[in-house]
């Protein structure tokens, strides 16, 4: 779907076409970019609009764009506080003010605009936002008027989409960002104060990117038709290990999830239920003791299993298997607190993958902060990938993904999902989801990045922001797989 670009590695395009191009052209491109963008989508003709400029580049750009947009006919205020700082900003801003455009430092409470511009800060703010930048972001928020941002959001750090130092900035019904598509847009609380997200490149040809936005293109082999000549002996055996005392439906879930998900044959192994025989509401399940667990293509565990002796020994030896993993959950915790279990996973041969949410993370980490985790969620990822020898699925807004060793220079973070997946169950689906693709014969990394936007996705076709329950998301997913997989349309 596309590249993920770090401010360092922007710096380094910007940088390099510096040295190419005339002063201040991409600030052109740019402003010239969001006009003609911000004309076309006008509701009224002409519209009003005020353009809230920063003392840098981004204010630059915003000063561009007012320009275009008086020449398309609309009427247009900037409002900046303070004095540009860079040659080209301070360029722009001479433009602007030589064709008679206004520059107000206060701003104009009373008066109504059809859109808010917000070109405070792009990439790179190091300062949380403050006085009249803070007082800005606030008015823009309360009114009822439509925001759109110029690059990101100010006061959003464009890596990590957190706000920087914890103080909230503008939230923007749509984000139009320059050269590439940044990660802090994506996850965390980029999700809410970015909005809809186009990308203009600007006719820049940049460098390959570290990130990319997860989606289909990421894992065709996924897509593709099964024959019709086919048995369920072609598509894999897949055991789910947990289900302790109290918490039988974690497995269950994640049972019921591989096998909806196209899993050959699944396994479940309970252990908190030694007397349960058969899951009256998916008897195709095939319920075992944990010694008579078959040879599987793939196992997940950690589903409800809880921290007891029993659970340990069934970690072990589901560890201890030469088949791939998805370590979740309680498995994930006892991972963390049992240096054993930890060696134990980091010696495996076959690939394991791990699904921690930021608090499972943090205890994975040695027992930091979670909001340390969620301060940069990307390189919490890759330590654990590094540490633990595994694949890495960061859940949360944007869940971030990253492979095994072999790739650690590599990351996605899926667009996929909303608040309706803030449900009890949900990730354990998630993992069955992912023993299933795996258990079919698809690489691991191919299988968790198809089964986290498939995952997402089922919440996006539910359609409500509440009242998905874990138990239906698998059958939405396979609903949005058999939509790309053009089963509706025939074959």
């Amino acid at each position: 779907m596309g590249a993920l670009y770090t401010t360092e590695e922007l710096r380094r395009i910007e940088q390099e076409y510096a040295r190419q191009l005339p002063a201040g052209t991409l600030m052109a491109h740019a402003g010239r970019a969001a006009a003609q963008w911000l004309d076309r989508r006008a509701q009224v003709r002409p519209a009003s609009f005020i353009v809230l400029c920063g003392p840098g580049n981004n204010g630059g750009d915003g000063y561009v764009c007012a320009r275009w947009l008086a020449e398309m006919g609309h009427a247009c205020l900037c409002w900046s506080p303070t004095a540009s700082t860079t040659d080209d900003a301070r360029a722009a801003r001479a433009a602007w003010l030589d064709r008679g455009g206004e520059i107000t430092a206060e701003l104009p409470k009373d008066l109504r605009f059809d859109v808010i511009i917000d070109a405070m800060f792009g990439i790179g703010l190091s300062r949380p936002l403050s006085g009249p930048y803070l007082e800005a972001s606030h008015w823009a928020n309360e009114n009822q008027i439509e925001v759109v941002a110029l690059d990101v959001p100010s006061g959003l750090d464009a890596d990590s989409g957190t706000w920087v130092g914890n103080v909230p900035g503008v939230h923007a019904r749509a984000t139009l960002t320059f050269l590439g598509d940044k990660p802090g847009l994506r996850m965390s609380d980029g999700c809410d104060a970015a909005g809809l997200v186009l990308v203009d490149d600007l006719g820049v040809d940049a460098a390959m990117a570290a990130g990319r936005l997860n989606g289909p293109d990421e894992f065709p082999s996924v897509l593709k038709l099964r024959q019709y000549n086919s048995h369920k002996g072609r598509y894999g055996d897949v055991a789910v290990i947990g289900g302790g005392a109290g918490m039988v439906g974690a497995a269950l879930l994640a049972g019921r999830s591989a096998l909806r998900l196209g899993a050959g044959r699944v396994y479940v192994c309970c252990i908190g239920a030694p007397d349960l025989h058969v899951d009256l509401a998916c008897p195709e399940l095939m319920i075992r003791s944990l010694d008579a667990l078959p040879s599987v293509q793939a196992t997940v565990v950690g589903c409800g299993l809880g921290s007891s002796g029993r659970a340990r020994q069934a970690l072990r030896t589901a560890l201890g298997h030469d088949n791939p993993v998805v370590v979740d959950a309680d498995a994930l915790n006892l991972i963390a607190s049992d240096e054993a279990l930890r060696q134990a996973l980091v010696a495996r041969a076959a690939p394991s993958v791990l699904t921690p949410h930021p608090a499972e993370a943090a205890r994975l980490l040695g027992g930091v902060p979670t909001a340390q985790v969620n301060s940069d969620r990307i390189a919490a990822a890759m330590q654990l990938a590094r540490q633990l020898r595994s694949a890495v699925v960061l859940k949360g807004a944007g869940t971030v993904i990253v492979d095994r060793l072999a790739s650690l220079d590599r990351y996605w973070v899926n667009p996929t999902g909303g608040p309706a997946l803030a449900s009890a169950g949900t990730g354990d689906v998630l993992s069955g989801m992912m023993g299933a693709l795996i258990g079919q014969g698809f690489e691991p990394l191919t299988s968790t990045l198809a089964a986290v936007w498939l995952h997402g996705s089922a919440a996006q076709a539910h359609g409500a922001d509440i009242g998905l329950l874990a138990s239906e998301v698998a059958a939405l997913a396979v609903r949005e797989l058999a939509r790309l997989r053009g089963v509706e349309s025939g074959r």
